[in-house]
């Protein structure tokens, strides 16, 4: 099954590092991709831009607005997509990502809407293409 690890925290504790600090940030994952690759366990990890490059769209998609508006202390920083057997095995994989980057993770089981996306670590889309597509 696949899980999302979606890493959370405040920005204003990154926005002020070198790029000497942040390398080294980064550079803290690397063993747990390493690990996660070996098992071919790992999905995409990615990291966003901040949250003032963010553009939201409304419901309604009427009102388009720059910027994050949620009231939060804490923005989505990043993410990573695992295969695990179950949501124990994927919050032990969570635990393991660098501590200094997280303020809270939250991990949701994934399920593929795309059925024109490959095969990803065994899971297969859940849509079903159409006569249309």
């Amino acid at each position: 099954m696949l899980y999302c690890i979606l890493i959370y925290n405040a920005e204003a504790q990154f926005e002020g590092l070198t790029k000497e600090e942040d390398d080294a940030l980064v550079a803290q994952h690397f063993p747990l991709h390493a690990k996660l690759k070996a098992q071919s366990k790992l999905g995409p990890v990615v990291r966003l831009s901040p949250s003032a490059a963010a553009t939201t769209l409304r419901n309604d998609g009427s009102l388009v607005l720059d910027g994050p508006y949620a009231e939060t202390k804490e923005q989505l920083l990043g993410l990573y997509l695992v295969d695990c057997a179950s949501m124990q095995e994927a919050i032990e994989t969570a635990r393991q990502i660098p501590s200094r980057c997280v303020g809270a993770l939250e991990i949701r089981p994934v399920s593929w809407f795309d059925a024109g996306l490959p095969e990803v670590a065994g899971q297969h889309t859940t849509a079903q293409p159409t006569a249309e597509a």
